[in-house]
């Protein structure tokens, strides 16, 4: 796999509250020459095996980065991006650095970026894993935890390290509101983030229903295929001027 035929792609990012588009997840894609375009799940893994995937993240934080400055050249001003940090790119001790000289390079001010991270990142080292937020949340960088609920770990965390947003995994989404248990997680989450005045968005939103009762719940942001699939860089931007 080499980096050239690596891209990029956009999913919205929808304040339903406002009922505004507030940025967009970076989601990689792989354009395989007999396959077509591959999905993380599909080449994530050989990343990771051929140690390439330190490499991938570098791209995806630097190329997302670039695209969220030129949004704020054209006078988006409220965009923010959102980029998946790996486990293995997380553990390194650089990090916080990588992330200051991305910033400066692409003129990008540190609250229009969002980093996604998972529990067991957190877990796995929580006094390094607390300094290099602390670091990241100093130059105003947005932190998110992504699959909430579906992890291990105390939730003692959510106190101990500087979290602005949760995201609710897809698999308790896509039983709503039909799911009882699934229904009663979904609001349960929705109520302890904002008690401990966190966001909250809701991943893999497909249905009418499901926005409807994330609505009725408080839920802060969605993002899913009910609004749209994520984009080429151009198809993103024509999408923003033609709702």
């Amino acid at each position: 796999m080499e980096l050239h035929v690596v891209k990029l792609h956009l999913q919205p990012l929808i304040d339903i509250q406002q009922n505004r588009v507030l940025g967009a997840e970076a989601l990689i894609r792989w354009q395989h020459p007999q396959r077509g375009l591959l999905l993380p799940a599909q080449f994530i893994p050989i990343a990771e095996q051929s140690g390439l995937i330190i490499e991938l993240g570098e791209w995806v934080l630097r190329t997302a980065c670039f695209q969220a400055r030129q949004w704020l050249d054209n006078g988006l001003t409220q965009l923010v991006v959102s980029v998946n940090v790996s486990a293995v790119q997380f553990r390194q001790p650089n990090l916080a650095e990588l992330v200051a000289q991305t910033l400066r390079d692409s003129g990008l001010p540190g609250d229009r970026l969002e980093l996604e991270l998972t529990e067991g990142m957190l877990m796995e080292q929580p006094e390094a894993a607390s300094a290099t937020m602390a670091a990241l949340k100093q130059m105003g960088v947005r932190l998110s935890l992504d699959d909430f609920g579906t992890g291990y770990s105390s939730l003692s965390y959510l106190k101990r390290f500087p979290i602005d947003k949760l995201k609710i995994d897809q698999s308790f989404v896509r039983e709503i509101p039909a799911d009882d248990d699934s229904s009663a997680i979904t609001g349960a989450i929705v109520s302890l983030a904002h008690s401990l005045q966190l966001k909250v968005i809701a991943e893999g939103v497909e249905t009418k229903e499901q926005l409807d009762f994330l609505i009725q719940k408080g839920c802060d942001e969605v993002q899913g295929y009910y609004f749209s699939k994520p984009l080429a860089a151009n198809d993103f931007q024509l999408k923003l001027s033609n709702p």
